[in-house]
């Protein structure tokens, strides 16, 4: 429990970020990232690019040395800025060196604060010329809360790849009618709402009130339980009033499965009941998580290797 306190202070902690929360929030190669039409988006250069790959590497080391509360993930008011990705965001900041950066703590005042309005989430999620519902609210029901979802069949017709060549319709009205297709409907009503909340946020994650064929924004949706909301509010007081608990249970898996570097097993489960016991009695501090782990008999004691008995009769 020493070391792994000591550790978590040191700042080579950020390499638990980059190959921990990189892999299991699927922003680690977030840097190699070119699906954006940089013609149509002149300010997606590679320094924007990084500056978005660095915001929730900074955003949870901090987290993690400060020993906060894990819930700040998904209801933190605030974030961290340098002058690019300020910019980008529409906040003010004092002047400061182009590597330098903030923590801003009223994010919230400009549709920012915690992960999942971050632009790293928003870009990766998106083709390029529009926003794509469909694949951030993927990422929210398959990263954030774990819920399993088959592939696509390969027949599925694709959506117009152009926001602003839909006509007059808007891509929510498209996606409505493609989900009135029988075998795209099952899979698509378990995360399409999660991502309808996002389109205040385009293509690159900026702020807007149009769509790039002019027509105004609508971010209303009604999620899988019947229940509905407005915009990135709706969708935090959803997970947190309905879904709190399947996040809290990934974020302990998908961290003892690397802290093992091994999949879990049937046998981890006391493991996983007792590290959601101890998050939950120590107020959602990082070093419940850890500090349980660390103790924990799978990770004091290596499993052997299975021997392969070979027969040579």
């Amino acid at each position: 429990v020493a070391q792994a306190r000591r550790m978590r202070r040191d700042p080579k902690a950020s390499g638990l970020v980059t190959e921990f929360a990189g892999n299991w929030l699927d922003f680690r190669r977030f840097k190699e990232h070119n699906s954006v039409d940089r013609e149509r988006f002149a300010n997606f250069t590679d320094d924007l690019r990084q500056a978005m790959f660095e915001e929730p590497v900074r955003f949870l080391l901090d987290l993690i040395q400060r020993n906060g509360s894990l819930l700040e993930l998904l209801y933190g008011q605030h974030t961290f800025v340098n002058p690019l990705l300020a910019a980008h965001y529409g906040i003010p900041v004092p002047p400061i060196g182009p590597h330098q950066w903030l923590r801003v703590d009223d994010a919230r005042s400009y549709g920012r604060g915690g992960l999942l309005p971050m632009s790293v989430f928003l870009t990766k999620n998106s083709p390029g010329l529009r926003t794509s519902p469909v694949k951030r609210g993927y990422w929210v029901v398959r990263r954030l809360l774990g819920q399993h979802i088959s592939p696509p069949p390969p027949d599925v017709p694709e959506l117009p790849a152009d926001e602003a060549e839909l006509g007059d319709v808007t891509l929510r009205e498209a996606l409505a009618k493609h989900r009135e297709i029988e075998s795209c409907a099952g899979c698509h009503k378990h995360f399409d709402s999660f991502g309808l909340v996002f389109e205040g946020y385009g293509p690159i994650g900026e702020r807007r009130t149009k769509d790039l064929g002019g027509k105004a924004i609508e971010d209303h949706t009604v999620f899988d339980d019947g229940s509905s909301g407005y915009g990135l509010e709706g969708l935090r007081n959803y997970l947190r009033e309905r879904r709190r608990d399947q996040f809290e249970d990934t974020l302990c898996r998908k961290l003892l499965a690397y802290s093992l570097g091994r999949t879990l097993l049937l046998s981890d489960e006391p493991t996983i009941i007792r590290m959601k016991e101890v998050m939950r009695a120590r107020d959602y501090r990082f070093s419940s998580l850890v500090e349980t782990i660390v103790t924990s008999p799978q990770f004091l004691n290596k499993r052997k290797p299975e021997v392969v008995v070979q027969n040579d009769k």
